[in-house]
């Protein structure tokens, strides 16, 4: 079996993918990690899952996604097992709008 070669993929090339894939799914539906890898990378896609995961924690503690376990959220400093990602509500948020709602 041949050696697989090694590939190169920028932590913004992942964060981009992972709101790409869950902005073409929102509202109805969510996004396995696997999906996201393989987007990436269609042969060494196992290879990128730990990474993935990494990526989506930083995502969700950024407010910019949520993590969903059993199709409730989870917290991103403490989900294990199987879990499937959507954008979360404030991604949609306008800034602006927001600040103003703030200072009411």
């Amino acid at each position: 079996m041949p050696k697989p070669k090694n590939f190169r993929i920028s932590d913004e090339v992942v964060f981009e993918t992972i709101i790409q894939l869950c902005a073409a799914a929102w509202p109805d539906e969510t996004v396995r990690p696997e999906e996201i890898a393989m987007t990436l990378h269609e042969v060494e896609w196992q290879a990128l899952t730990k990474r993935i995961r990494l990526a989506v924690k930083q995502l969700a503690e950024a407010g910019h996604v949520q993590i969903l376990r059993k199709g409730k959220p989870a917290p991103p400093d403490d989900f294990k097992g199987v879990y499937r990602v959507r954008l979360a509500d404030s991604f949609w948020r306008d800034p602006v709008e927001e600040a103003a709602t703030l200072t009411e």
